[in-house]
């Protein structure tokens, strides 16, 4: 059973009526962590434990942003493995964490495997989306303000050889 956007929204407004400033959720499928904002609003993170098999396009295939040339794409994986963010969940694609502030990153910029490189916006919940990698980022595929399909490759990271493997990873 999945929630719907009905559902989420009943839960935001439960969360409202309350004193609590975070609410954690962990099931099999997913984890979720939301928390209020100084403002009254909510921030959330989430990770995607087991991908649903059922919102995956053309048999499991990963969807494209639109506008992103495949040819990017083709190129990156003939050009020695540059390695590609995708978008964890379907949603609204932001380089910034608010209008009018600077973006998490440029192309160019040096990242670790955790720094935030942009948010996806889903059902008015902000999740944050790491570099997954350590390196540089090669190209930004997809717009401010795009819809990014779930799976889609949102950046380009030329991953960077000299950094420490983690272990945990």
């Amino acid at each position: 059973m999945d929630l719907t956007n009905d559902d989420v929204a009943d839960i935001l407004a439960l969360l409202d009526s309350l004193p609590y400033d975070a609410l954690d959720l962990r099931t099999e499928r997913f984890h979720l962590t939301l928390r209020r904002t100084p403002s009254g609003g909510w921030t959330e993170e989430s990770e995607l434990l087991t991908p649903p098999t059922d919102v995956l396009p053309e048999a499991g295939r990963p969807g494209r942003a639109p506008g992103v040339d495949e040819n990017v794409l083709d190129a990156a994986a003939d050009s020695g493995g540059l390695a590609e963010v995708v978008a964890p969940l379907p949603g609204t694609f932001y380089r910034a964490p608010r209008p009018g502030a600077p973006p998490f990153v440029e192309e160019g910029d040096a990242v670790g495997a955790d720094t935030v490189v942009a948010i996806i916006e889903t059902m008015k919940l902000m999740n944050s989306v790491p570099a997954g990698t350590p390196g540089r980022v090669a190209r930004i595929l997809v717009g401010n303000g795009e819809f990014a399909p779930l799976g889609a490759t949102l950046l380009l990271i030329e991953p960077d050889s000299t950094a420490p493997i983690d272990p945990d990873s």
